[in-house]
Protein backbone atom coordinates (compact mmCIF):
# COMPACT_ATOMS: atom_id res chain seq x y z
CA UNK A 1 0.00 0.00 0.00
CA UNK A 2 3.25 2.47 0.77
CA UNK A 3 4.10 1.85 -2.57
CA UNK A 4 0.54 2.45 -4.29
CA UNK A 5 0.40 5.73 -2.30
CA UNK A 6 3.30 7.16 -2.98
CA UNK A 7 2.90 6.49 -7.01
CA UNK A 8 -0.59 8.11 -6.71
CA UNK A 9 1.18 10.91 -4.91
CA UNK A 10 4.01 11.09 -8.23
CA UNK A 11 0.52 10.97 -10.60
CA UNK A 12 0.47 14.94 -9.05
CA UNK A 13 4.23 15.65 -9.37
CA UNK A 14 3.80 14.50 -13.38
CA UNK A 15 1.29 17.04 -13.59
CA UNK A 16 3.51 19.57 -12.75
CA UNK A 17 6.20 17.95 -15.30
CA UNK A 18 4.61 19.29 -18.47
CA UNK A 19 7.79 19.36 -20.74
CA UNK A 20 8.30 15.72 -19.73
CA UNK A 21 5.14 14.77 -21.51
CA UNK A 22 2.75 16.62 -23.75
CA UNK A 23 0.52 14.35 -25.28
CA UNK A 24 1.91 11.93 -28.35
CA UNK A 25 -1.28 11.08 -31.00
CA UNK A 26 1.16 10.16 -33.50
CA UNK A 27 0.99 6.23 -34.76
CA UNK A 28 3.62 3.98 -33.09
CA UNK A 29 6.59 4.36 -34.36
CA UNK A 30 7.59 0.00 -35.52
CA UNK A 31 10.85 -1.40 -35.20
CA UNK A 32 12.39 -4.00 -37.50
CA UNK A 33 11.30 -7.17 -36.47
CA UNK A 34 13.44 -9.77 -35.06
CA UNK A 35 12.88 -13.11 -36.57
CA UNK A 36 15.64 -14.97 -34.46
CA UNK A 37 14.66 -12.85 -31.28
CA UNK A 38 14.86 -15.53 -28.07
CA UNK A 39 11.98 -14.77 -26.62
CA UNK A 40 9.34 -17.42 -25.38
CA UNK A 41 5.87 -16.51 -23.42
CA UNK A 42 5.70 -19.67 -20.78
CA UNK A 43 2.85 -20.65 -18.68
CA UNK A 44 2.66 -18.30 -15.73
CA UNK A 45 2.48 -21.80 -13.20
CA UNK A 46 5.95 -22.36 -14.56
CA UNK A 47 6.41 -19.91 -12.56
CA UNK A 48 4.78 -20.04 -9.47
CA UNK A 49 1.87 -17.22 -10.52
CA UNK A 50 -1.16 -16.98 -10.82
CA UNK A 51 -2.50 -16.87 -14.41
CA UNK A 52 -5.90 -15.92 -13.66
CA UNK A 53 -4.93 -13.07 -11.16
CA UNK A 54 -2.56 -11.45 -14.15
CA UNK A 55 -5.32 -11.86 -16.79
CA UNK A 56 -7.64 -10.24 -14.44
CA UNK A 57 -5.31 -7.57 -14.08
CA UNK A 58 -5.93 -7.14 -18.10
CA UNK A 59 -9.46 -7.53 -18.13
CA UNK A 60 -10.83 -5.27 -15.71
CA UNK A 61 -9.17 -2.43 -17.08
CA UNK A 62 -11.60 0.65 -17.41
CA UNK A 63 -12.32 1.82 -20.71
CA UNK A 64 -10.33 4.65 -22.33
CA UNK A 65 -7.42 3.41 -19.78
CA UNK A 66 -4.73 4.09 -21.85
CA UNK A 67 -2.34 1.58 -21.29
CA UNK A 68 -0.17 0.90 -24.48
CA UNK A 69 1.06 -2.47 -22.90
CA UNK A 70 1.89 -4.84 -19.63
CA UNK A 71 4.76 -7.46 -19.48
CA UNK A 72 6.10 -9.58 -16.61
CA UNK A 73 8.50 -11.46 -16.30
CA UNK A 74 9.11 -14.23 -13.36
CA UNK A 75 12.69 -16.18 -13.00
CA UNK A 76 13.79 -14.46 -15.94
CA UNK A 77 11.01 -16.04 -17.73
CA UNK A 78 8.47 -14.08 -19.35
CA UNK A 79 4.83 -15.25 -18.19
CA UNK A 80 2.57 -12.40 -19.37
CA UNK A 81 2.33 -9.91 -22.19
CA UNK A 82 -0.45 -7.69 -23.20
CA UNK A 83 -0.98 -4.86 -25.97
CA UNK A 84 -3.45 -2.11 -26.35
CA UNK A 85 -3.96 0.89 -28.63
CA UNK A 86 -2.28 -0.04 -31.73
CA UNK A 87 0.87 -1.22 -29.80
CA UNK A 88 2.72 -4.69 -30.43
CA UNK A 89 5.39 -6.31 -29.74
CA UNK A 90 7.79 -4.55 -32.04
CA UNK A 91 6.53 -0.92 -31.35
CA UNK A 92 9.06 1.40 -29.99
CA UNK A 93 7.32 3.67 -26.94
CA UNK A 94 8.42 6.68 -25.80
CA UNK A 95 10.53 6.48 -22.18
CA UNK A 96 10.24 9.68 -21.31
CA UNK A 97 12.21 10.09 -18.17
CA UNK A 98 12.26 6.71 -17.44
CA UNK A 99 15.43 7.49 -19.76
CA UNK A 100 17.07 8.63 -16.74
CA UNK A 101 17.57 4.97 -15.03
CA UNK A 102 19.41 3.99 -18.31
CA UNK A 103 21.85 7.01 -18.04
CA UNK A 104 22.86 5.62 -14.54
CA UNK A 105 23.58 2.20 -16.08
CA UNK A 106 25.57 4.24 -18.55
CA UNK A 107 27.09 6.23 -15.93
CA UNK A 108 28.38 3.13 -14.00
CA UNK A 109 29.55 1.38 -16.86
CA UNK A 110 31.89 4.32 -17.76
CA UNK A 111 33.06 3.82 -14.31
CA UNK A 112 33.87 0.45 -14.28
CA UNK A 113 35.28 0.64 -17.45
CA UNK A 114 37.95 3.28 -16.27
CA UNK A 115 36.88 6.10 -18.37
CA UNK A 116 35.54 7.79 -15.43
CA UNK A 117 37.37 7.75 -11.87
CA UNK A 118 34.33 7.51 -9.39
CA UNK A 119 31.41 9.14 -8.43
CA UNK A 120 33.56 11.90 -6.65
CA UNK A 121 34.80 13.17 -10.01
CA UNK A 122 33.96 16.71 -10.39
CA UNK A 123 32.22 17.46 -13.54
CA UNK A 124 34.60 20.09 -14.39
CA UNK A 125 37.29 17.20 -15.55
CA UNK A 126 35.35 16.14 -18.53
CA UNK A 127 33.24 19.97 -19.42
CA UNK A 128 36.12 22.32 -19.01
CA UNK A 129 37.13 21.84 -22.54
CA UNK A 130 33.83 22.17 -24.24
CA UNK A 131 32.69 24.50 -22.01
CA UNK A 132 35.06 26.63 -20.60
CA UNK A 133 34.39 29.71 -18.25
CA UNK A 134 31.14 28.17 -17.18
CA UNK A 135 29.79 29.30 -13.96
CA UNK A 136 28.35 25.52 -12.88
CA UNK A 137 31.85 24.46 -13.06
CA UNK A 138 33.43 26.51 -10.52
CA UNK A 139 31.03 25.22 -7.84
CA UNK A 140 32.60 21.98 -7.10
CA UNK A 141 29.88 19.82 -8.69
CA UNK A 142 30.53 15.91 -8.38
CA UNK A 143 28.92 13.26 -10.94
CA UNK A 144 27.03 12.12 -7.63
CA UNK A 145 25.52 15.83 -7.30
CA UNK A 146 23.80 15.28 -10.93
CA UNK A 147 22.74 11.25 -10.16
CA UNK A 148 21.23 12.34 -7.50
CA UNK A 149 19.44 15.61 -8.02
CA UNK A 150 21.51 17.67 -5.86
CA UNK A 151 23.76 19.86 -8.55
CA UNK A 152 23.12 22.99 -6.30
CA UNK A 153 22.08 24.73 -9.55
CA UNK A 154 18.40 26.84 -10.09
CA UNK A 155 16.69 24.05 -11.29
CA UNK A 156 13.46 22.45 -10.02
CA UNK A 157 11.62 20.82 -13.05
CA UNK A 158 8.60 20.52 -10.74
CA UNK A 159 8.65 24.68 -10.58
CA UNK A 160 7.28 27.10 -13.72
CA UNK A 161 9.36 29.75 -12.37
CA UNK A 162 12.22 27.98 -11.56
CA UNK A 163 15.25 29.30 -14.07
CA UNK A 164 16.26 25.85 -14.96
CA UNK A 165 12.87 24.27 -15.25
CA UNK A 166 13.05 22.00 -17.98
CA UNK A 167 10.75 23.65 -20.48
CA UNK A 168 13.25 26.16 -20.33
CA UNK A 169 15.84 24.33 -21.13
CA UNK A 170 14.33 22.92 -24.42
CA UNK A 171 13.60 26.25 -25.85
CA UNK A 172 17.31 27.04 -25.82
CA UNK A 173 20.04 25.47 -28.23
CA UNK A 174 22.74 23.77 -26.22
CA UNK A 175 21.01 22.10 -23.08
CA UNK A 176 24.58 21.24 -21.57
CA UNK A 177 25.56 25.17 -21.68
CA UNK A 178 21.97 26.00 -20.50
CA UNK A 179 22.57 24.24 -17.40
CA UNK A 180 25.75 25.08 -16.42
CA UNK A 181 24.94 28.83 -16.85
CA UNK A 182 22.10 28.51 -14.17
CA UNK A 183 22.55 30.75 -11.04
CA UNK A 184 23.28 28.87 -8.46
CA UNK A 185 20.44 27.59 -5.75
CA UNK A 186 22.18 26.17 -2.97
CA UNK A 187 25.06 24.46 -2.03
CA UNK A 188 25.95 21.19 -3.97
CA UNK A 189 24.56 18.15 -2.03
CA UNK A 190 22.68 20.20 0.24
CA UNK A 191 19.34 20.01 -1.70
CA UNK A 192 16.93 17.79 -3.39
CA UNK A 193 15.31 19.12 -7.06
CA UNK A 194 14.50 17.32 -9.87
CA UNK A 195 16.33 18.73 -12.64
CA UNK A 196 16.52 16.89 -16.38
CA UNK A 197 18.94 19.34 -17.26
CA UNK A 198 21.72 17.86 -14.84
CA UNK A 199 20.80 14.22 -16.26
CA UNK A 200 21.76 15.13 -19.87
CA UNK A 201 24.83 17.21 -18.51
CA UNK A 202 26.01 13.45 -17.45
CA UNK A 203 25.69 12.25 -20.88
CA UNK A 204 27.66 14.62 -22.03
CA UNK A 205 30.44 13.55 -19.55
CA UNK A 206 29.69 9.94 -20.74
CA UNK A 207 30.33 11.55 -24.05
CA UNK A 208 33.62 12.92 -23.51
CA UNK A 209 34.98 10.31 -21.05
CA UNK A 210 34.18 7.67 -23.52
CA UNK A 211 35.04 9.66 -26.62
CA UNK A 212 31.91 8.23 -28.27
CA UNK A 213 28.52 9.65 -29.51
CA UNK A 214 25.85 7.87 -26.52
CA UNK A 215 24.29 6.07 -29.09
CA UNK A 216 27.57 4.48 -29.96
CA UNK A 217 28.94 4.26 -26.52
CA UNK A 218 25.33 2.42 -25.41
CA UNK A 219 25.38 0.34 -28.14
CA UNK A 220 28.56 -0.96 -27.86
CA UNK A 221 28.46 -1.78 -23.65
CA UNK A 222 24.92 -2.09 -23.04
CA UNK A 223 22.53 -2.51 -25.96
CA UNK A 224 24.08 -4.76 -28.52
CA UNK A 225 25.03 -7.24 -25.38
CA UNK A 226 21.11 -7.53 -24.74
CA UNK A 227 20.25 -8.02 -27.56
CA UNK A 228 18.90 -4.58 -27.88
CA UNK A 229 18.48 -4.33 -31.54
CA UNK A 230 16.55 -0.79 -32.22
CA UNK A 231 16.57 2.12 -29.86
CA UNK A 232 16.52 5.47 -31.43
CA UNK A 233 18.03 8.32 -28.98
CA UNK A 234 16.18 11.76 -29.36
CA UNK A 235 19.26 14.51 -29.88
CA UNK A 236 19.49 18.30 -29.37
CA UNK A 237 22.04 20.73 -30.23
CA UNK A 238 21.30 20.62 -34.20
CA UNK A 239 21.37 16.79 -33.88
CA UNK A 240 25.05 16.79 -32.59
CA UNK A 241 24.35 15.65 -28.86
CA UNK A 242 22.09 12.96 -27.10
CA UNK A 243 19.08 13.65 -25.12
CA UNK A 244 20.20 11.10 -21.56
CA UNK A 245 17.45 12.79 -19.71
CA UNK A 246 14.27 11.03 -21.70
CA UNK A 247 12.76 10.32 -24.96
CA UNK A 248 14.58 7.21 -25.85
CA UNK A 249 12.20 5.02 -28.01
CA UNK A 250 12.64 1.50 -26.96
CA UNK A 251 10.20 -2.18 -27.36
CA UNK A 252 8.69 -2.94 -23.98
CA UNK A 253 10.29 -6.54 -24.35
CA UNK A 254 13.71 -3.95 -24.38
CA UNK A 255 12.65 -2.48 -21.08
CA UNK A 256 11.89 -5.33 -19.77
CA UNK A 257 15.82 -6.88 -20.67
CA UNK A 258 16.77 -3.58 -19.01
CA UNK A 259 14.99 -4.79 -15.36
CA UNK A 260 16.16 -7.87 -16.09
CA UNK A 261 19.80 -6.78 -15.80
CA UNK A 262 19.27 -5.08 -12.90
CA UNK A 263 17.72 -7.95 -11.36
CA UNK A 264 20.22 -9.84 -12.04
CA UNK A 265 23.07 -7.65 -10.68
CA UNK A 266 24.32 -6.46 -13.94
CA UNK A 267 25.11 -10.00 -15.56
CA UNK A 268 23.54 -10.79 -18.99
CA UNK A 269 24.47 -14.39 -20.23
CA UNK A 270 27.34 -15.20 -18.06
CA UNK A 271 29.10 -11.27 -18.85
CA UNK A 272 28.82 -8.49 -16.83
CA UNK A 273 27.64 -5.82 -18.39
CA UNK A 274 27.84 -3.62 -15.13
CA UNK A 275 29.13 -4.35 -11.58
CA UNK A 276 26.69 -5.61 -8.60
CA UNK A 277 28.77 -2.64 -7.12
CA UNK A 278 27.37 -0.13 -9.43
CA UNK A 279 23.68 -2.04 -9.57
CA UNK A 280 23.77 -1.83 -5.75
CA UNK A 281 24.30 1.98 -5.30
CA UNK A 282 22.21 3.06 -7.85
CA UNK A 283 19.28 1.15 -6.24
CA UNK A 284 20.10 1.90 -2.41
CA UNK A 285 18.76 5.43 -1.46
CA UNK A 286 20.66 8.51 -1.60
CA UNK A 287 17.77 10.61 -0.76
CA UNK A 288 14.41 11.65 -1.17
CA UNK A 289 12.35 13.48 -4.41
CA UNK A 290 8.89 14.93 -2.82
CA UNK A 291 9.26 12.00 0.09
CA UNK A 292 10.37 8.91 -2.77
CA UNK A 293 13.00 7.34 -1.75
CA UNK A 294 15.76 7.74 -4.80
CA UNK A 295 18.83 6.55 -5.92
CA UNK A 296 21.54 7.27 -8.76
CA UNK A 297 18.66 8.10 -11.15
CA UNK A 298 16.21 5.21 -9.85
CA UNK A 299 13.25 5.79 -7.44
CA UNK A 300 12.77 3.03 -4.95
CA UNK A 301 9.51 2.23 -2.43
CA UNK A 302 9.17 -0.69 -0.13
CA UNK A 303 5.98 -2.86 -0.02
CA UNK A 304 3.97 -5.00 1.64
CA UNK A 305 4.01 -8.45 0.49
CA UNK A 306 2.10 -11.02 2.46
CA UNK A 307 3.14 -9.81 5.73
CA UNK A 308 6.57 -8.45 5.06
CA UNK A 309 8.04 -5.31 3.62
CA UNK A 310 9.97 -6.03 0.64
CA UNK A 311 11.45 -3.61 -1.95
CA UNK A 312 10.38 -2.69 -5.08
CA UNK A 313 12.91 -0.17 -7.49
CA UNK A 314 11.64 1.49 -10.63
CA UNK A 315 11.87 3.69 -13.80
CA UNK A 316 9.49 6.29 -13.69
CA UNK A 317 8.43 8.49 -17.10
CA UNK A 318 5.50 10.35 -17.80
CA UNK A 319 2.74 8.61 -19.22
CA UNK A 320 2.88 5.69 -17.29
CA UNK A 321 6.40 4.04 -18.85
CA UNK A 322 7.55 2.35 -16.11
CA UNK A 323 10.42 -0.41 -15.44
CA UNK A 324 9.54 -2.06 -11.98
CA UNK A 325 11.98 -4.19 -10.08
CA UNK A 326 11.66 -6.62 -7.25
CA UNK A 327 14.59 -8.19 -6.20
CA UNK A 328 12.95 -10.17 -3.35
CA UNK A 329 10.23 -11.99 -5.71
CA UNK A 330 12.79 -12.18 -8.87
CA UNK A 331 10.33 -9.98 -10.63
CA UNK A 332 10.18 -7.57 -13.68
CA UNK A 333 7.38 -5.82 -14.66
CA UNK A 334 7.40 -3.22 -17.62
CA UNK A 335 4.22 -0.76 -18.82
CA UNK A 336 3.41 1.84 -21.15
CA UNK A 337 0.93 4.15 -21.50
CA UNK A 338 0.10 6.51 -23.53
CA UNK A 339 -1.44 9.03 -19.94
CA UNK A 340 0.80 12.23 -20.61
CA UNK A 341 0.06 14.61 -17.33
CA UNK A 342 -2.70 12.54 -15.93
CA UNK A 343 -3.24 10.50 -12.80
CA UNK A 344 -4.15 7.55 -15.20
CA UNK A 345 -0.56 7.12 -15.86
CA UNK A 346 -0.12 5.85 -12.18
CA UNK A 347 -2.43 2.52 -13.83
CA UNK A 348 0.64 0.45 -13.43
CA UNK A 349 1.84 1.02 -10.51
CA UNK A 350 -1.55 0.60 -9.00
CA UNK A 351 -1.52 -3.02 -11.11
CA UNK A 352 1.95 -3.71 -9.71
CA UNK A 353 0.69 -3.50 -5.99
CA UNK A 354 -3.19 -5.27 -6.46
CA UNK A 355 -2.79 -8.15 -9.10
CA UNK A 356 0.76 -8.53 -10.16
CA UNK A 357 2.66 -9.27 -6.37
CA UNK A 358 -0.42 -11.06 -5.06
CA UNK A 359 -0.01 -12.87 -8.70
CA UNK A 360 3.41 -14.69 -6.80
CA UNK A 361 2.89 -17.78 -4.89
Amino acid sequence: MKLLCTLLANAVLGLLLQGCGGGNNAPPIKATPAPDEQWTLSAPAEADMDGALLEQAAQSLPANHGLASMLVLRHGKPVFERYWNGYDKDSLHDLRSATKSITSLMVGIAIDQGMLSGVDESIATRLNGPYPNTPGLTRGITLAHLLTMRSGQACNDFSASSPGQEDKMYKSTDWVRFFLDLPAGSTPGSATFYCTGGVVTLGRIVSEASKRPIPEFAGQYLFTPLGIRDARWASFDSKRQTDTGGHIAMRPRDMARIGQLVLQKGQWQGRQLVSSAWIAQATASHTAINDTPYGYLWWMREVTYQGRSIKVHYADGNGGQFIFVVPELDLVAVFTGENYNSPKAQQGGQILVTHILPAVR
